[in-house]
């Protein structure tokens, strides 16, 4: 796959739609919460040099550079996703005939399932600083785009979720107890947490709304 950065939006969602195996669900989730922290930085720039929003116009403006580092990240992490799959694909593919042939197989899988499981949970831990910054936008942003910064937090929290789901589904080829105790205590903890903040988030702007 080409540099996503390199790609236009089209192309990349043909892809997507293919029977291609990456990008997949972790890119997806990756592109998802680059286009929500988008969303928040917008809504962040649209504040900036208005006269109502003068006493936090320093906040807002950390707030966006921020969000442009996770926009960054998450973009990197798109191709960092399909980066990890490719030994993973080629793993599957190794013999079985014998006792040491299915051990090493057996090894050789469970390491790439590992890094594998990497690239989503930080795509959790991406998504979960983005909720954060959307939260703080949604509070102090300008009330004209604060149905932006609902979208925004909504495609953070599916991304949040996507994420999950693409640890979990590596779980179930590593045997390692002890790698997948702690890494499902940070995966449940982002996800509950994140949730959670990104619920009353949006409860915040609809409450804007609806005044």
């Amino acid at each position: 796959m080409a540099n996503t950065r390199e790609m236009k939006c089209g192309d990349f969602i043909e892809v997507l739609a293919s029977k291609a195996p990456i990008p997949g669900g972790g890119g997806a989730a990756a592109f998802g919460g680059a286009i929500g922290m988008a969303l928040s930085n917008m809504v962040g720039n649209l504040t900036i040099g208005k006269k109502k929003y003068a006493e936090v116009e320093g906040e807002i403006k950390t707030l966006v550079e921020k969000g442009a580092i996770v926009i960054s990240e998450l973009m990197s992490l798109i191709d960092k996703d399909a980066e990890v799959f490719e030994p993973l694909s080629k793993a599957y593919g190794l013999p079985k005939d014998t006792p040491e042939q299915i051990k090493y197989k057996d090894e050789v899988i469970e390491k790439c399932c590992k890094a594998a499981c990497g690239v989503p949970m930080e795509i959790m831990r991406k998504a979960y600083a983005g909720i954060l910054l959307h939260k703080r936008m949604g509070e102090i942003g300008t009330n004209i785009a604060i149905s932006d910064v609902g979208c925004g937090v909504t495609f953070m929290k599916a991304a949040l979720i996507a994420a999950k789901l693409n640890v979990l589904i590596n779980f179930n080829f590593i045997k390692d107890q002890n790698y997948i105790q702690t890494t499902k205590a940070e995966m449940e903890k982002l996800d509950r947490e994140g949730c959670k903040i990104a619920d009353e988030t949006l409860a915040l702007v609809v409450s804007k709304i609806c005044k």
